[in-house]
């Protein structure tokens, strides 16, 4: 299969990933989200600075573009270019994939400024090894209910992406670009790694069943 059919893939993911979801559900009520909260437009800024609702729908349409990206761009090139393409789906899908996170993180429409990927490359999971993106999650909700950081839970998750690759049985190809998003991941979060070692990362606590205030 041709390589311009791997970078087609890639600059539609690109693009496809590149919708700033946060920044406009925040337009649409009148807000900046990049002057809101901690300025990033992704969905947790979103979620504190405007609610649960806006937070769950900027995550959904976030993980959505991952998950459609690497499904339906990957499909396509195979129906354009033939039958014989379909070998190729496994690095048209990670072309597809990583141009989508880079997208999201790097929008072409927010002068190369986005968000931190981590929904984006969930849905990028859901399509590539959706019984790693499971195992994922649970590492991420356990890192979440025992420190109550959705930064350092999300950087716990990356950290343990590749070896959850392999413990599923992943190719050496997937294990090496799930050290990739890892990697990335974490470089997105180093502002937050920062507040985190200087003790002022924002921290959602949940209220006490006695009625008491939130401790």
């Amino acid at each position: 299969m041709s390589i311009a059919w791997h970078v087609a893939v890639a600059v539609a993911g690109y693009l496809m990933g590149s919708v700033p979801t946060g920044y406009l559900v925040a337009r649409s009520r009148d807000v900046d989200i990049r002057k809101a909260g901690s300025g990033n437009i992704g969905a947790t800024n979103v979620l504190r600075v405007l609610g649960k609702p806006a937070g769950i729908l900027v995550l959904a349409i976030d993980a959505l573009k991952g998950a459609l990206a690497c499904w339906l761009l990957p499909a396509a090139a195979i129906a354009l270019a033939g039958a014989e393409a379909a070998p190729e789906v496994e690095g048209l899908r990670i072309a597809a994939g990583l141009a989508a996170i880079l997208g999201h993180n790097y929008t072409c429409w927010l002068r190369f400024k986005g968000g931190k990927g981590i929904a984006t490359s969930a849905g990028v999971l859901l399509v590539w090894m959706p019984a790693a993106l499971g195992l994922a999650l649970l590492v991420w909700v356990l890192a979440f209910l025992v420190s109550g950081y959705v930064s350092l839970a999300s950087v716990v998750a990356a950290f343990a992406l590749p070896f959850i690759v392999w413990l599923t049985g992943g190719s050496a190809t997937l294990i090496a670009v799930a050290a990739v998003l890892g990697a990335l991941a974490i470089y997105k979060h180093r502002s937050n790694i920062q507040r985190l070692r200087a003790g002022t990362e924002h921290r959602f606590r949940r209220s006490r069943t006695n009625g008491a205030p939130p401790a």
